[in-house]
This record gives C-alpha cells, sequence and structure tokens, in this order.
C-alpha cells in the first residue's frame, strides 16, 4: 500500500517515512500479546498490526484496511453541535 485518494481529494501516501498517515493501531489483545513475548522486546521484532489505519491530514478521515489492503472501513469526523 502506497498511495490512496481520500473522499475530500487529498492523495494519502506511506512512500515517505516517517509519514503523518500512517497509524500503528494494536487492540489491547494484540499488545497484551506483544508485551508478555519476554523480559525485554527489542523494537524490530514488534509485529504489524493486524489492520492498517491510515489518517487523513486535510479530513481526519480513519481509513481501515482488509489483510488484503482493501478498504474495510471508512470513518469521519462529526461536527460537535452541543456548545
Amino acid at each position: 500500500m502506497a498511495r490512496l485518494l481520500c473522499k475530500c481529494g487529498e492523495y494519502l501516501s506511506t512512500v515517505e517515512a516517517p509519514n503523518d498517515v500512517q497509524l500503528h493501531v494494536y487492540t489491547d489483545k494484540e499488545w497484551d500479546d506483544i508485551i508478555n513475548m519476554g523480559d525485554l522486546i527489542d523494537p524490530l521484532s514488534i509485529p504489524d498490526p493486524k489492520n492498517e489505519v491510515w489518517h487523513c491530514t486535510n479530513c481526519g478521515r480513519i481509513y481501515v484496511f482488509n489483510e488484503d489492503n482493501t478498504v474495510k472501513r471508512i470513518y469521519s469526523l462529526e461536527e460537535d453541535t452541543e456548545k
């Protein structure tokens, strides 16, 4: 996965590293399994999260991908009307 056109028209890319698009999101269970692997954790041995998650820096949408790199879910921000 390297590039995606967000619904707002912004191109999201993970070609550069580090970047502000790709998020590393683990479930609590996944993270618990990782930290219980041993006494010391080598950062290079931490597995990738189950799902890839991207964040649009323009509109704030969140894209969650399946293991085959297809979009599984899209989340968009709602305006807070209770101010």
